[in-house]
């Protein structure tokens, strides 16, 4: 049975990935950290912005088939009110723990000469939005960091992709008027967790797919 590590697996895009890929014979494991999943799962609490604890994660779920990277916190501010503090934690959490959680993962992959890594960044790590520069900035560096280690990886047979999601009905975009969104939206509504966690899986079985970036957007981004 191939074994599958989601980071911030506890509710929204995680959470329906978990139970995809349950549903399709993995061994999941998910990460969370302030809101424990309310559904059955093999769980480990990890802060993110804590490399000690990405390192003995990986190291207790052990033998990592598919990894996906997908906890991320974001931050509407306007750039001059972006402080030191917010800059350090969203950048720990979107960016370094993806580079970490993906290094202590591939060293495994790399022995067993296969693996999938699946990054999901966001449509704002493509084009960039006002307000979010922050959150845009570590999304782009998903999208960079993918590629590269795409291009690392694959001599050892091991996939990396990258989903940039659109606007998805989830916690993090809960605080808006769901109505308004979907005018914004090409499709004229917003994108499921589950449609997300659909590429997921096909991103894991595809073993000839590798340094791609797959949007998901409803044709907001084309």
């Amino acid at each position: 049975m191939k074994k599958a590590l989601i980071s911030g697996g506890a509710t929204g895009i995680g959470k329906a990935t978990a139970l995809l890929l349950a549903k399709n014979g993995y061994d999941v494991y998910i990460t969370y950290n302030s809101t424990e999943p309310n559904y059955e799962i093999k769980k480990i609490k990890c802060n993110l912005e804590s490399i000690d604890e990405i390192q003995s994660t990986v190291e207790a779920v052990g033998g990592v088939d598919v990894l996906v990277n997908n906890a991320g916190v974001s931050l509407i501010k306007m750039i001059n009110d972006v402080t030191p503090k917010d800059y350090e934690k969203i950048c720990a959490v979107n960016e370094r723990a993806v580079y970490f959680m993906s290094k202590y993962c591939a060293l495994d992959m790399i022995k067993k000469q296969s693996g999938a890594i699946i990054n999901i960044s966001s449509m704002w790590g493509q084009v960039g939005a006002s307000c979010e520069t922050l959150y845009s900035m570590t999304k782009a560096g998903v999208i960079g960091f993918t590629k590269a280690l795409a291009q690392e990886l694959a001599p050892s047979s091991i996939t990396v992709n990258c989903i940039a999601p659109g606007i998805i009905d989830t916690r993090m975009n809960s605080m808006f008027d769901a109505d308004e969104l979907a005018k914004e939206v090409p499709l004229g509504r917003l994108g499921t967790p589950e449609e997300i966690a659909n590429a997921v899986l096909f991103l894991a079985e595809n073993k000839y797919i590798t340094g791609q970036v797959l949007g998901i957007n409803g044709g907001i981004v084309i």
